[in-house]
């Protein structure tokens, strides 16, 4: 007897179609006008990315399936371009309305002190891609101090509040109850480090202690390596 066609079907992944949707979706949002550019100009600036999105993450590992909790790779766009939270108010959670916001107990003041660890080598541009993209579960009740230990081991890195935010922006499912993550690739110099979690019904960034591990929330990491443009 032959397999039915959902045993036989092979899903493909279309890392072009995906870029391609991807700023759409930022043009969509009016990241243009935040930035003060043109639709067309924010378009070429981001375009020289698409063919390291095509080849996939340095070292020829491929692309991995999509899930909620796991994408191929992100567009990230910095706040050397587009301020933090103004990204962030143009988040929503999955099926949702409400903006995300900024918690009461981080001020706004402070965004611009949390910076790339310097593990990271993060690119200094406006844009970059960021590879094979994880919220993390694994890392659920583990302080971050810890969560860092593991993913160091497992040659992967933490993600920064920029590609925080990019990670809701692109994919709001990936941010869901019980499902939230630390960002411990931004820090300030002291003991806190920055979150995504679930409030009122909308994304909101806020911030834990490095040393203290909540149920609820993982590390969400990624490839070691960022690509700017060429």
């Amino acid at each position: 007897m032959s397999a039915t066609p959902s045993a036989t079907a092979v899903t493909t992944f279309d890392a072009a179609a995906e870029f391609d949707r991807q700023v759409g979706t930022l043009l969509r949002l009016g990241y243009p006008k935040l930035a003060g550019l043109t639709e067309e100009d924010f378009t070429t600036l981001v375009t020289p990315l698409r063919a390291a999105a095509v080849g996939g993450p340095p070292g020829g590992a491929g692309h991995r399936p999509p899930t909620d909790a796991r994408v191929p790779f992100l567009l990230v766009i910095t706040r050397n371009l587009v301020p933090e939270q103004a990204r962030l108010g143009l988040t929503t959670l999955a099926g949702k309305r409400k903006p995300g916001f900024l918690d009461r107990n981080f001020p706004a003041a402070d965004l611009p002190t949390f910076d790339p660890i310097k593990e990271l080598e993060a690119p200094a541009g406006p844009a970059y891609l960021l590879f094979d993209v994880d919220r993390g579960e694994e890392f659920r009740n583990l302080p971050p101090s810890a969560a860092l230990e593991g993913m160091t081991a497992q040659d992967r890195l933490p993600l920064t509040i920029d590609e925080g935010i990019a990670f809701v922006t692109q994919h709001p499912a990936a941010l869901a109850s019980n499902r939230c993550f630390s960002l411990v690739g931004s820090r300030c110099g002291d003991k806190r480090v920055p979150a995504l979690w679930i409030s009122q019904g909308a994304p909101k960034l806020g911030w834990c202690w490095y040393g203290n591990p909540h149920t609820w929330l993982g590390s969400a990491t990624a490839h070691p390596v960022r690509v700017g443009p060429a």
